[in-house]
């Protein structure tokens, strides 16, 4: 079960100066002046979003290491650093039936969590509902409901 003090410890293990983010989560990462390009090793485990000021946005997107690199208009590498993606750090219970996985969050009560190796109707269907509610939230709610 992934919890706060498995991700603490994953932490501690990285090697100094290494970027880590718990899935779900973002981090900002100060880069190095004339940063130029910003290229992430593994789009899948993390993502990486310039903004002004001349920080990244680093985002965990699944499990793992990558890397990440900055570079210069010339190409001459300013930085490189690891990236480790660690499980969740909020209150989480894993639920297994059989081979089947279900992850909640459980914070103050247990809800329904999107996490990567969830059972794949599970993960779908959490996945859709969320989907819906945005469009619904964007659209300013469903024909005939209370505002």
């Amino acid at each position: 079960m992934p919890d706060r003090h498995a991700a603490l410890a994953a932490e501690a293990m990285t090697p100094a100066g290494s970027v880590v983010v718990a899935l779900d989560r973002a981090k900002i990462v100060k880069l190095p002046e004339k940063t130029a390009t910003l290229v992430i090793g593994n789009p899948l485990i993390a993502d990486a979003a310039v903004q002004h000021g001349g920080v990244a946005v680093i985002t965990a997107k699944g499990y793992g290491a990558t890397n990440l690199v900055a570079l210069d208009r010339r190409g001459v590498i300013l930085l490189e650093t690891a990236v480790q993606v660690v499980g969740p750090i909020d209150k989480v219970v894993v639920m297994y039936r059989g081979i089947d996985r279900e992850t909640y969050s459980c914070a103050r009560n247990c809800e329904r969590r999107i996490t990567i190796g969830d059972t794949p109707a599970y993960f779908t269907s959490n996945l859709q509902q969320i989907g819906t509610f945005g469009t619904l939230a964007q659209s300013g709610g469903v024909a005939g409901a209370p505002r």
